[in-house]
């Protein structure tokens, strides 16, 4: 039995890990690297292994760096099935179709600029047709159903509580050449005990192999009372000198926990009850439409809410609005009054985040709040870097508007939950692998495991292989 690691080590993002056993392969998501932009295209377009000889793919949860380039998998000729659980399924079918929106209208831009050079044209990575087609080979399972995903083979998925759907996986396998049972268990991304919306992440007893996520492996969040006094205090001093909060917000999870928080404090208020509040991306409205489709997903505190509130619907409230059009978008520009804008992509990589940024970073009275990870080579990146001058749509723009992070936003579990997480197995992994984190979070988490017993711990590199 080997395991390759193609994606997420040594850095946060593009997801995918190769299992072979049996004289079969399973996949372990296929996620899109978000990064440099040109790096980005050629890894993300040119697979590292056979596609047509992938026989199952099973998929953590929706986030596009765990999910993104399925289309592209399809394309290049896998058949198997992809199994995920049903939210999973639900929300790529709108998150893989915008994936593909946004490349074709980043390629369209590109290649004005190439052909004015003498360039040929390049090619989107898939096609709207491609995101629409891989969407036959999904296939939905509940939490805590055992699914045969091959003879030999069986898949359950446990409550990750990261986002909507999102998944601890763990893989019962016969491995016929060594005569054995393995068990592995892959955290996928997870999330935080004690957040508003969803479960808390489910804790397991016993893995053979494990492989766990790093992302904030070296670091530790602030408490959630303190996280949304942080909130309060950003949007309140924002409004007192007459400016807008700018929120680039992943369209799926953070942006309806967020839209969450801010109805708490409207009720309570904590915040102006007048505030416009504007989500300002179709994905995030399709996306805030699933969730009300799953309350099955939801935790008590938000059950508690509802049974409070005047407003019975936890991602809406009298000043939030949700702008699909782009003339809505558009409008927004001419805003004089404070108000708080949210908008997709989460790392300032696409979309109409990019828009808002445009038109906000250079008057002093804005604030860019940051509320999520921000990989290396982003747009995001430079602005909690706070560089004096920043490139959106290839102009430089001076930034002038205040940056705000507040990292407990984050729907990544830190250093001390990560531990307590790994440290509640009762039958430590033979062999663990430290994935989706940055070389230091990595290493500090491994460290962390060796510590609490683990014996073999291991941070792949890039295409590093592994025999179990």
């Amino acid at each position: 039995m080997k395991i390759q690691f193609h994606g997420a080590v040594r850095t946060v993002t593009g997801s995918q890990h190769l299992i072979s056993v049996n004289g079969r392969n399973i996949l372990l998501d296929c996620g899109l690297y978000q990064g440099n932009r040109k790096d980005s295209y050629e890894r993300n377009k040119h697979l590292p292994y056979k596609a047509a000889e992938v026989d199952v793919l099973i998929l953590s949860h929706a986030h596009i760096d765990h999910s993104g380039n399925i289309p592209n998998l399809v394309k290049s000729g896998f058949r198997g099935d992809i199994v995920c659980t049903y939210a999973t399924r639900d929300l790529c079918s709108i998150m893989l179709r915008d994936s593909a929106k946004i490349q074709q209208y980043d390629i369209e831009y590109l290649n004005k600029k190439r052909i004015r050079q003498g360039q040929p044209p390049l090619e989107p990575i898939y096609a709207m047709n491609d995101a629409v087609e891989c969407l036959k080979q999904f296939i939905g399972i509940g939490y805590e159903r055992p699914y045969q995903a091959m003879p030999g083979i069986t898949v359950s998925f446990y409550d990750a509580g990261h986002i909507l759907g999102s998944a601890i996986v763990v893989l019962d396998i016969e491995d016929q050449e060594m005569k054995r049972d393995v068990r592995l268990v892959f955290s996928g991304d997870l999330g935080r005990p004690k957040r508003p919306i969803l479960r808390d992440p489910t804790f397991l007893d016993e893995a053979d192999v494990l492989l766990v996520e790093s992302t904030y492996g070296n670091r530790e969040h602030d408490p959630a009372e303190v996280t949304l006094k942080r909130l309060e205090d950003v949007v309140n001093t924002t409004c007192q000198r007459g400016g807008k909060v700018i929120v680039p917000a992943f369209a799926v999870g953070r942006t309806q926990e967020l839209v969450y928080l801010l109805h708490q404090l409207v009720e309570s208020r904590d915040i102006p009850p007048h505030l416009p509040v504007y989500v300002d991306s179709p994905l995030a409205v399709d996306a805030t439409s699933i969730y009300r489709l799953h309350p099955e997903a939801y935790d008590a505190e938000l059950f508690e809410f509802l049974s409070n509130s005047k407003n019975h619907d936890p991602f809406g409230f009298d000043m939030m609005r949700y702008t699909r059009s782009t003339a809505e978008s558009k409008e927004l520009n001419f805003l004089r009054e404070p108000a708080v804008i949210i908008s997709a992509s989460g790392m300032a990589e696409a979309g109409r985040i990019l828009h808002h940024l445009k038109n906000n970073v250079e008057d002093p009275r804005n604030t860019v709040l940051i509320v999520g990870w921000q990989a290396l080579e982003t747009l995001g990146r430079r602005l909690v870097e706070k560089q004096p001058i920043v490139k959106i749509f290839g102009e430089e723009y001076h930034l002038r508007a205040e940056v705000v992070t507040i990292n407990g936003l984050s729907a990544h579990a830190d250093r001390r939950e990560l531990l307590g997480w790994t440290g509640h197995f009762g039958r430590r992994a033979a062999q663990a692998f430290i994935v989706h984190g940055e070389e230091a979070a990595s290493l500090a988490l491994a460290d962390g495991m060796r510590q609490q017993g683990y014996r073999e711990v291991h941070v792949p590199q890039l295409g590093q292989s592994f025999t179990i």
